[in-house]
């Protein structure tokens, strides 16, 4: 504080973005990607790219996938219907068979998809968590205990709000920052980028960070629930967030009313709007129920509404989330915010945008400390001293994340198409082809984070990148080329295709940028001589001795 408020934010903001970047960019590339986590899944599916070609009504496809399970789950004790949407076309139909004579526990689940235009199993798509295991990333973090995952990520999230409060804090010159880049001068440039990717997307960072916090709020804060309930957690939720009753078999057999008049029913209650799931519970039972839960559409909220009925009857005897809760409301805005399931097209590629902008500035905060340290040492490399291992550290771990990265993903995708489709754990192996070589280039990188060395991590990731529409053209028939020949097509695999090819374009610009470039570092432009000062506005992170 000596040195004035503005620069002691300066401080903040700088180790406080530091210490987690690493944990933060991989938080913040798996939370982006997974806005097209079903276009993702849909890709990492090829066997149900025929189906996402073709386009029937939410409606016949229900009545369809109602017919298969009538047929083939008829001694199951629960169903799961999930009606198509633009997103995800195929329907995925699921039921629980009982345990066997003697069997203890729960009995086999069997998971299904189904063609929306006829009801019928489709061909067995290969076992993958797509774009399920990106948006788990970016919370559980995967290899360790989900509990110890959450804390961790919530903790390196009061750390990012508190580098980006801290952050608009020490700008004072934040919007015209914005505007200004001047490339090829080093550390400003870095500077420069930082500030612009920053106030790019500003609204969205604070709000994705705290919204991020928010939606584990009840274990980060446990007290308030604690103190109110005497530590009751299940009547909390239930009064807070009412949902459907199960009832137990009765052990008396009665028929399954229809479901058509049900959904007819639950779509005139809420006044339109299409269906998102179908439960049933015990069919063929006397205490058969049937809950309806209502897509989110664009209503901002992630609260569902949902209607449950009687099965043998068919009548109505409950609904939730028709006037939810003041508190539950202002939690499911929140979450819905963070989420983004109410956005159209549009709006979810603008949010994917802001969120590569905040890989990028918490990428480019990294480097610009960095390179900042770097032209520091080399003062002290030219008296024939050693560059210090916080700098090495901080230089290896970049490019294990920086560089490692697109690496993982890229691995990820072809390891997808790759791997033979009826091996034995092959979700895992998935995974593994994820850390592998992100745990291998950060290895690298802490052995030898050289200018080369970028160049060849960069250049490997492009190269995978751009080979992934080539790899989609010879593992399946729904391509780029076929949908544009034959103007009909899964849209969502062709904007996979296109954004691989825009990304690793975009990677090896960066490799060939590195080429041109004589010295790995380049100092900031030497002016007429000025007295020493540290500023805290424009280039608030910096201290200029004589510029």
């Amino acid at each position: 504080m000596k040195e004035g408020f503005r620069q002691s934010m300066a401080w903040l903001h700088t180790w406080s973005g530091l210490l987690v970047c690493w944990i933060l960019l991989l938080v913040f590339t798996a939370g982006t990607s997974a806005y097209y986590r079903d276009e993702i899944s849909l890709w990492m599916k090829p066997e149900l790219h025929e189906a996402a070609a073709a386009k029937v009504s939410s409606a016949v496809a229900i009545e369809n996938a109602i017919r298969t399970m009538e047929k083939e789950a008829g001694t199951a004790s629960r169903w799961f219907i999930s009606a198509p949407s633009d997103r995800n076309p195929a329907v995925s139909a699921g039921y629980s068979l009982p345990p066997a004579p003697g069997e203890k526990g729960r009995g086999k689940f069997v998971r299904q998809e189904l063609d929306p235009a006829t009801g019928a199993p489709m061909a067995e798509p290969r076992e993958t968590r797509g774009g399920d295991f990106l948006y788990r990333l970016h919370f559980d973090l995967h290899y360790m205990p989900v509990l110890w995952a959450r804390w961790l990520v919530g903790f390196c999230a009061m750390f990012m709000l508190a580098a980006i409060i801290s952050g608009v804090i020490t700008h004072k010159r934040i919007f015209k920052d914005f505007f200004t880049f001047r490339p090829k001068k080093g550390q400003r440039s870095w500077l420069d980028a930082h500030n612009a990717v920053a106030v790019l997307a500003l609204p969205y960072h604070l709000m994705i960070t705290y919204t991020g916090l928010i939606t584990l709020m009840f274990m980060y804060m446990p007290a308030g629930v604690q103190v109110a309930y005497n530590g009751d957690q299940k009547t909390f939720q239930s009064e807070v967030f009412p949902g459907a009753e199960n009832k137990t078999p009765a052990g008396v057999a009665a028929p399954l009313a229809p479901l058509g008049p049900m959904i007819a029913q639950a779509q005139k209650h809420w006044g339109g709007g299409e269906i998102d799931r179908i439960t049933v519970n015990n069919p063929g039972d006397a205490n058969a129920t049937v809950n309806i839960s209502r897509q989110q559409g664009q209503k901002l909220s992630s609260l569902r509404q949902a209607v449950q009925f009687d099965g043998v009857t068919g009548a109505m005897t409950s609904s939730t989330g028709d006037v939810p809760s003041g508190a539950a409301e202002s939690r499911g805005v929140l979450m819905g915010l963070h989420l983004a399931g109410f956005a159209d097209p549009l709006l979810r590629f603008l949010f994917f945008i802001c969120g590569l902008a905040g890989c990028a500035m918490v990428a480019t905060g990294a480097l610009l400390w960095a390179v900042k340290k770097r032209q520091e040492s080399a003062k002290v490399l030219a008296k024939g001293g050693k560059v210090g291992f916080g700098l090495r550290l901080v230089e290896g771990l970049n490019l294990g994340a920086i560089g490692g990265l697109p690496i993982a993903y890229a691995s990820y995708f072809w390891a997808n198409r790759l791997l033979p489709v009826g091996m034995e754990k092959r979700v895992e192996a998935e995974i593994s082809w994820f850390f592998i070589p992100l745990a291998v280039v950060m290895v690298i990188g802490l052995v030898r984070a050289t200018r080369g060395m970028w160049q060849v991590v960069l250049g490997v990731g492009g190269a995978m990148f751009m080979a992934l529409p080539v790899l989609n053209v010879f593992t399946t028939q729904s391509h780029l080329g076929v949908t544009l020949l034959q103007g009909k097509g899964p849209w969502p695999v062709v904007g996979f295709d296109l954004f691989a090819l825009v990304f690793g374009v975009a990677l090896l610009y960066a490799v060939r940028h590195l080429q041109k470039k004589k010295t790995a570092l380049k100092p900031v432009a030497k002016a007429r001589p000025q007295p020493a000062q540290s500023v805290a506005d424009g280039d608030e992170l910096v201290t200029r001795e004589a510029t």
